[in-house]
């Protein structure tokens, strides 16, 4: 055939082709054309063209998207020719093309909606901005619709270009976009001068640009700002005022994106001061310190004063920027001193130095002028004081004897070959520099020379001592002595007489007692060397010696009143006049009294105590006493024969004559019985006493002037038995109550014992008052029965027992249960075993349909179930355990439960009207507790309906139904939960009664 030569073209459209062709010789009538689906071949659209027509438009295509287009040419003579080509539509650009950093110095995050219709791919070009150069070229599937480019340059433009791919069509689109600009690290501002600062960082590359803020933090001012393009490192700021801090802030920039970087402060170097001066203040002891203000700025003046030629630091102070001078008080007198000034910017300082200045010294004080017990020499004394040295002068009545000039570090000095008695002043005066203290004065004298020769006795006095000497050869003006106690060291009185006395007598001094007269001779304030001598006053006897009886068999006491004054010791002799033997003792000055043992008993003896003081004694007069007899041992005391009697023992010691038997009760002490019996017996029966009682017994025997008892004897009646004793079972708690009458006496209380009958185990004690009549026993076994036994108890005694045997209420059982096994006749009962012990179980079954008892039965104690039968159909019943021991018995709760219904029998239906059906019935036994009647409709298996009658039904009209219908009816007999049903039986309703008719 004839070719057309067709051709397509978008004409730059993604949604539209056109179609050129050449007409073919002879020329055509028309031309038809056909566009199909590549893919699947179907027909999509359709056109005609004119016979002068050489082009043809498809429109409403779909980007991206290959067709199959046929152009058919109708010639002449019906003749045609056709000529098929594939064409593909261009596709769409993509769309909402968004390129983002995301806050990233490293990555840019390319992200897209789909341009309309069909794709191959997409192709992503990226670029770095500033070099021109591809970074990355990626292809990715037709459903991308984001990409993520890392390791990319911080702070750095690119230029992404995405195209769509289709065929060998692309569509693309155009995007410009920045990564966020690093931090510039180990950013350091330090001072170059007083007037510059140097700023340095690293890591920069990464930012465009740089922004660096200087601030002034003194004014709060910004001082410079600097933008820096990317791979500046460093910057000095000029022109700063001296010792000022500074703030800078740092921040990079690239595109859109801003990051603040670190910042930090320094301070600028400060000046130092000038002219620094120390001079005396006006204050005495007070320095001033002067300098001039430099220029700049400052924190504050550290003003240090240093003391001494070493320059110790003793004094630091600050003071305002602003000011010019500061004082120090309270220095020391006498000091060297020297100040510093030191600027304090920050952490900078810079300082300048005084010359030194003294300040005005003191006198010394402390000053002294002693003669150290020597008639020919004065020192003298005096506490350092600040300076450089001292000047010295001793003089006479006013007339210099020495004077004298020393170094500092020198604090005493010795005047020799003096005059014994004389009066000297002494005067010392400090100097420091160019200044000399006012000086200090002080006056004393020589000593003067000691007495000889001194004695003290008493010429056997014991109230006065006489002291003697022999006068001092000259140099005295008197005497004074002191008279002190030797052994307590305290002052007596004090003596002063003139220089022509050589003896005193001492009176009113304590008899026996030791003293030592110091004495010396006087001359001005001073006295000589003491000379002391010593002696006793003489002592005084005894008073008040006596002897007494210990009660010790074997042994007396003396006792005896000091007389007035000191002793050293007490000389004891003690001897009797049917003895040989004597007794020797001594003792301290502070006893007065000793006992001697070991002595025969029921002997007279004799006693003379001599007081000794130093080389002085004094005895007393003669005292006299009898030693005691010995007491009986072993007494004890036993319950007699009955509980109103007593036995009394003892054995004899030897001694004694007749025995006193005193029995008193023990809680009053008040004797009750006195009964005395000759000596050789060793035993007493005591009767008519009370039972159950406490008794003391103490028995007492006689030798000479003297009684002298036993030890007491403690002993009890035995009690009588408790009467009436009777136990009962406490309800439903496990325990006994048990009583008893008091029987006549006394007791300290009751033991009771508990035994369970037929356990090996021990039995259970109890203890109740004396005062108790009753008591329960607790936390028993149920349903046991326990022999109790119950004692009066006095001391270590009981009475006859008393016993009684009971048993405790049994337990109730638990967790009954009444379930249905499935029947209609029977019933299954079940329990737990409960605690203790128990005879039998009675089970008893109730109807409840009926309100009657129908069923008992007994069981052993070990069952735990059993099963009803032949029971009615239908019925509810209820069940009870009880668990029986003897004549107690414990009943568990009620529960009940229901046998199975008999289904109905002889159903019948019939249709009495077009709209009703009868429904009968008849039962099997007593029936049921209630009937459902339920209807459905047999066509459609649908209920209809559901009736819920009594248990006395037995027929029933099913209303409102379907004429001409028919109908399923069943009729379930209900007993609690269980039912049972008649099979399903059918039935027709009658015809409209109209029709019928």
């Amino acid at each position: 055939g004839t070719l057309l030569n067709v051709s397509v073209s978008d004409h730059d459209r993604s949604d539209s082709l056109v179609l050129s062709w050449d007409e073919p010789e002879g020329g055509a009538k028309g031309y038809l054309l056909a566009l199909s689906s590549l893919e699947s071949g179907t027909l999509l659209q359709n056109g005609s063209a004119g016979p002068n027509a050489t082009s043809f438009w498809f429109h409403g295509l779909t980007p991206g998207t290959r067709y199959e287009i046929e152009v058919t040419a109708t010639l002449a003579c019906m003749d045609t020719t056709s000529q098929t080509i594939t064409a593909q539509t261009s596709p769409s650009a993509v769309r909402n093309l968004s390129l983002s950093s995301g806050g990233s110095s490293a990555s840019l995050r390319a992200a897209w909606a789909h341009g309309h219709g069909r794709r191959d791919g997409y192709r992503l070009a990226l670029w770095h901005s500033d070099s021109q150069s591809l970074v990355r070229n990626v292809s990715l599937l037709p459903s991308a619709s984001a990409f993520l480019f890392d390791g990319l340059l911080a702070g750095s433009e690119y230029a992404l270009k995405v195209s769509t791919l289709a065929g060998s069509s692309q569509a693309s689109t155009s995007i410009h976009q920045w990564t966020a600009p690093s931090i510039p690290t180990q950013l350091r501002l330090s001072p170059g001068s007083s007037t510059s600062l140097v700023a340095s960082w690293a890591g920069a590359a990464g930012a465009a640009w740089l922004h660096l803020e200087l601030r002034n933090l003194l004014t709060q001012k910004v001082s410079t700002t600097l933008s820096a393009r990317r791979g500046l490192t460093s910057y000095t700021f000029q022109h700063l005022h001296p010792g000022t801090q500074y703030w800078l802030g740092l921040s990079a920039t690239a595109g859109s994106h801003t990051v603040v970087g670190p910042n930090a402060t320094a301070w600028t170097y400060p000046l130092s001061p000038g002219n620094v001066t120390l001079s005396n203040a006006e204050e005495q002891n007070s320095l001033q310190a002067r300098w001039s203000i430099p220029g700049g700025q400052r924190d504050f003046y550290l003003v240090t004063l240093r003391e001494g030629e070493d320059s110790v630091p003793t004094r630091n102070i600050s003071v305002g920027g602003d000011n010019d001078h500061v004082t120090f008080h309270g220095l020391s007198p006498g000091q060297q001193y020297s100040v510093q000034v030191v600027v304090v910017a920050g952490p900078y300082r810079v300082s300048a130095h005084s010359t030194a200045a003294w300040t005005e010294p003191r006198a010394p004080s402390g000053v002294s002028l002693s003669s150290q017990g020597s008639p020919h020499s004065l020192l003298a004394s005096w506490e350092e004081a600040m300076g450089e040295g001292y000047l010295l002068a001793l003089s006479l009545a006013e007339h210099p004897v020495k004077n004298s000039s020393l170094l500092r570090g020198v604090t005493s000095f010795t005047y020799e070959g003096l005059h014994p008695g004389t009066l000297y002043t002494f005067e010392v005066s400090t100097v420091a520099g160019p200044y000399t203290s006012s000086p200090r004065c002080i006056s004393n004298w020589t000593y003067p020379l000691p007495l000889e020769q001194l004695t003290l006795s008493n010429g056997g006095h014991s109230t006065s001592l006489q002291a003697s000497w022999r006068a001092a050869s000259s140099g005295s003006t008197g005497y004074t002595g002191t008279l002190w106690e030797t052994k307590s060291q305290e002052q007596v009185r004090n003596v002063t007489v003139g220089n022509n006395w050589t003896n005193v007598t001492l009176e009113s001094l304590v008899p026996g007692r030791q003293y030592t007269l110091e004495m010396a001779a006087v001359a001005g304030p001073y006295r000589s060397p003491v000379r002391s001598a010593t002696d006793w006053t003489y002592p005084l006897a005894p008073a008040g010696v006596t002897l007494a009886n210990t009660r010790r068999p074997m042994g007396l006491s003396a006792f005896w009143d000091k007389a007035a004054g000191d002793v050293d010791q007490f000389h004891l002799q003690l001897y009797s006049k049917s003895h040989a033997a004597q007794r020797n003792t001594s003792v301290g000055p502070n006893t007065h009294n000793f006992t001697f043992l070991g002595l025969s008993p029921g002997t007279q003896y004799f006693l003379k105590v001599t007081v000794l003081a130093g080389p002085y004694r004094s005895s007393s007069h003669f005292a006299t006493e009898w030693t005691y007899p010995l007491s009986l041992a072993n007494v004890s005391v036993q319950p007699g024969r009955k509980p109103q009697e007593l036995h009394v023992s003892w054995v004899e010691s030897g001694g004694g004559r007749d025995h006193l038997v005193q029995l008193s009760v023990a809680e009053s002490l008040s004797i009750i019985r006195n009964v005395s019996v000759p000596r050789g017996v060793t035993q007493l029966d005591l009767e008519g006493l009370v039972p159950g009682s406490r008794y003391r017994v103490e028995i007492i025997s006689q030798a000479g002037p003297h009684r002298i008892s036993s030890q007491t004897a403690i002993g009890y009646t035995v009690p009588l038995p408790p009467r009436s004793l009777s136990a009962s079972p406490v309800s439903t708690a496990r325990a006994l109550a048990v009583h008893w009458e008091t029987a006549p006496g006394h007791r300290d209380g009751y033991l009771l014992s508990v035994l369970e009958e037929g356990s090996s185990a021990l039995p259970r004690n109890l203890e109740a008052g004396k005062d108790s009549t009753n008591v329960t026993v607790p936390q028993l076994e149920p349903g046991t029965c326990y022999l109790v036994g119950i004692w009066a108890v006095a001391g270590p005694y009981r009475s006859l027992p008393e016993n009684i045997t009971s048993c405790t209420v049994p337990a109730a059982p638990t967790n009954l249960s009444l379930t249905n096994p499935g029947s209609s006749s029977e019933l299954y009962t079940s329990w737990n075993k409960p605690p203790g012990r128990r005879d039998h179980y009675r089970i008893t079954l109730y109807s409840l349909s009926t309100q009657s008892r129908i069923q008992v039965q007994t069981l052993s104690a070990d069952a735990l179930n059993c099963t009803w039968t032949h029971l009615e159909a239908g019925s509810n019943f209820a069940v009870q355990v009880t668990a029986v021991k003897g004549s107690l018995e414990a009943s568990s709760i009620n529960v009940t439960q229901w046998t199975y219904p008999l289904a109905p029998v002889n159903l019948t239906l019939g249709s009495p009207a077009a709209s009703a059906l009868v429904v009968s019935w008849a039962v099997v036994g007593r029936g049921a507790e209630g009937f459902v009647v339920d209807v459905g409709d047999t066509a459609s298996g649908a209920p209809v309906g559901h009736t819920v009658l009594g248990g006395d039904a037995r027929s029933h009209i099913l209303r409102s139904l379907s004429p001409g219908t028919r109908y399923g009816v069943a009729v379930r007999a209900t007993a609690g939960p269980f039912h049972a049903s008649t099979p399903n039986l059918t039935h027709c309703t009658r015809e409209c009664d109209a029709l019928l008719a």
